[in-house]
């Protein structure tokens, strides 16, 4: 039973007591678009995601690589989570990365 003014960017409905209004600004309703603009667009490619992932579900997998198993695709190297502590805790990085 609300009544929306959009000329005026207010509601106005019927209280318990009075007619309650709710106002707004320009610069929140502009928010508010460009909010629903993006999370349609969000929408629109988790749609196109799952259309895709369909269809690649349908072809064969590689039959050179088993489930569960992780094989790096290029070199790797480990480096010591603490190097004064060898205790064989270790991060496997690509060898192409910098020391950094």
């Amino acid at each position: 039973m609300a009544v929306p003014n959009y000329t005026y960017l207010k509601l106005k409905m019927l209280g318990p007591n009075d007619v309650i209004t709710i106002e707004s600004t320009y610069e929140h309703a502009y928010d508010c678009d460009v909010e629903c603009i993006e999370y349609a667009e969000a929408l629109t490619e988790a749609e196109i995601l799952i259309a895709n992932l369909d269809q690649l579900s349908g072809k064969a997998p590689n039959s050179k690589h088993r489930v569960g198993t992780f094989e790096p695709t290029e070199a790797i190297k480990l480096v010591l989570v603490d190097p004064a502590c060898p205790d064989d805790r270790a991060l496997r990085i690509s060898a192409t990365l910098d020391i950094k």
